[in-house]
């Protein structure tokens, strides 16, 4: 476990032990639903005025052409993307180490 990292709630399914798999997976099942919550609250009402979306494409109705107003360069997106990777990196090393040393775990079959 110390090679998984002690801290982190999914290395009980490396154990055999029942409460810590029900330990993982209520925790899988709480991030599921604070997921479909924010996915719920996401979703644009295009006819609310108060709604929280921004239109970067302005399309006048008196001409053919569209402009974009986005204010987002390309240096924010290498910025924002670096980010992301670094943030997220430490997740995929752990995950990838949990399932490395779990596949290296013996069971035997007899019941």
């Amino acid at each position: 476990l110390s090679k998984i990292g002690k801290d982190s709630v999914y290395s009980y399914f490396v154990t055999d032990k029942l409460f810590g798999w029900f330990l993982a997976l209520a925790t899988i099942g709480i991030q599921v639903g604070i997921l479909v919550f924010f996915m719920k609250s996401a979703e644009a009402n295009l006819q609310n005025d108060r709604t929280a979306v921004e239109f970067t494409w302005q399309c006048p109705r008196d001409t053919d052409s569209c402009k974009n107003k986005s204010k987002l360069s390309d240096f924010g997106w290498i910025c924002f993307g670096f980010m992301i990777c670094a943030h997220l990196a430490t997740d995929f090393i752990g995950g990838s180490k949990l399932i490395y040393h779990s596949a290296k775990i013996t069971h035997s079959f007899k019941s």
